[in-house]
């Protein structure tokens, strides 16, 4: 099962501060309760939103410090790329499994696998028991559609005014949080679909 999906900063973006990450979409699946531990759920609404969102920002910072390390360590210098190169910028992302402990930030063990495109890092949260491969083939597909199809390299503004295609493309590719081992009939059909929905 997956916990959550998120698109987040990594890199420079002109209004946050050196270090700092910002989450541009976020989507928990299953009950908002799962995400919380027991001695949260005495909480109303608005403190369990804010509970939620504060978690969801605890890992975008994991993500983010990880993708930095892994920079550093590999010595490549970050190109941008232009619109137009979304493949190319795909290709050369880096990438990279977190596991998060009880309590960093939710009461059990999580997987956080990440892909590191530019300055933005896409990032599927997992339970531990998860297949981690299906889970890295998940994370690249929706990445790649991501790129390919609402065109979101630039600052990242433009993942705020496309978050519906993102609903659209997580509902098509983690129903309701379930990994999808796809053959490759499944696989076209699924692309026809998204192709269909991205030009309306």
């Amino acid at each position: 099962m997956v916990q959550c999906f998120l698109i987040h900063t990594t890199g420079p973006v002109s209004t946050l501060a050196p270090g700092e990450c910002r989450v541009l979409y976020s989507r928990v699946f299953g009950p908002e309760e799962s995400a919380l531990t027991a001695e949260d759920g005495d909480t109303d609404a608005e403190q369990r939103r804010l509970l939620q969102k504060e978690k969801l920002s605890v890992v975008a910072r994991q993500v983010s410090s990880a993708v930095t390390l892994s920079r550093e360590a590999s010595g490549r210098v970050l190109v941008e790329a232009v619109l137009g190169e979304e493949l190319v910028a795909l290709q050369e992302a880096d990438s990279g499994v977190l596991r998060l402990g009880r309590g960093e930030p939710w009461a059990g063990e999580r997987s956080a696998l990440w892909l590191a495109v530019q300055s933005l890092a896409f990032t599927l949260v997992t339970e531990p028991h998860e297949n981690l491969l299906l889970a890295e083939g998940t994370l690249k597909n929706i990445t790649r559609h991501c790129l390919e199809n609402l065109r979101i390299l630039g600052s990242g503004c433009e993942v705020l005014l496309k978050s519906d295609r993102i609903d659209f493309l997580l509902h098509r590719l983690v129903p309701q949080g379930q990994l999808l081992f796809a053959n490759h009939r499944f696989t076209q059909c699924l692309e026809k679909d998204v192709a269909n929905y991205m030009a309306k």
